[in-house]
């Protein structure tokens, strides 16, 4: 339900993005959708990182030249962000940073500071709907807290006030559910590849290990040799892999599984 709407709330918003890389591409194409919003400037010291998705006129490669806005949104990688806000001490507005891995003390510099943090894996020129993408968002003041929900709003059905701990514990689930979980695709296509084998009869079963999240936890849904204790198999899989990362991987999860379910084998 979106927040009520405040006397901090005004008709438009206007918004200042930092940075070029996967967040800033897709924060700026949902933002420049709301007809509440209005991206005033797009600012990165390359020009050709930006001319692929931003209207030329709001390009901005001068960071001395930043202009005032409702917010600035920070989307750089976590070790510059205390260096970029160093730029936007002078200016008007509220500052916010989109890391999910940095406590929101890193702009304690500022005097209105915040996070507004996208929780999705982003890579650019891939369509991808804001509207399902939780943002969680925190400010040093309750009023920039209502500021947030109102423009997250905007673009997002789901926004959730998290503070930089829990924020910190949702980034490393993060890192198992998605980038981890990505690595073993890719190690499962190198298996395939290796052997000949289509990498795509492998999708329905990708798609089914999702949805059974939908009417189960991962605890429940949790199948294969290692969850049946069936030692057999996992000797013989092991025997099947020549790379010695892969059987190790193969081994240290199986026996976290085997571990998990140690009592019901």
């Amino acid at each position: 339900m979106k927040p009520e709407i405040s006397a901090y709330f005004r008709p438009m918003m206007t918004v200042n993005i930092i940075g070029a890389g996967n967040v800033a591409y897709h924060l700026y194409r949902a933002l420049s959708l709301s007809p509440k919003v209005k991206v005033l400037q797009v600012t990165a010291r390359d020009y050709k990182q930006l001319e692929d998705f931003v209207t030329p006129k709001l390009i901005n490669t001068d960071f001395s030249k930043i202009k005032d806005c409702d917010v600035h949104i920070i989307c750089v990688s976590d070790s510059a962000i205390a260096e970029i806000a160093n730029f936007l001490c002078g200016l008007k507005g509220l500052v916010v940073h989109t890391s999910g891995a940095t406590s929101i003390n890193v702009l304690h510099q500022l005097s209105r500071y915040g996070v507004f943090y996208p929780l999705q894996t982003f890579s650019k020129h891939r369509n991808i709907s804001f509207r399902e993408i939780p943002i969680c968002i925190e400010a040093k003041h309750k009023n920039d807290v209502e500021f947030l929900k109102t423009l997250a709003f905007e673009i997002s059905k789901d926004v959730r006030e998290i503070t930089s701990a829990q924020r910190k514990t949702l980034h490393l689930s993060a890192i198992f559910v998605n980038n981890f979980t990505n690595h073993l695709l890719h190690l499962g296509h190198e298996i395939v590849k290796q052997n000949n084998l289509d990498f795509n009869i492998l999708k329905p079963l990708l798609k089914e290990t999702m949805m059974k999240l939908e009417d189960m936890t991962p605890f429940e849904a949790q199948t294969g040799p290692a969850r049946r204790g069936d030692q057999t198999t996992i000797q013989e899989h092991l025997a099947q892999l020549s790379e010695e990362n892969q059987k190790k991987i193969y081994t240290e999860l199986s026996e976290s599984i085997q571990k998990t379910y140690g009592k019901e084998l």
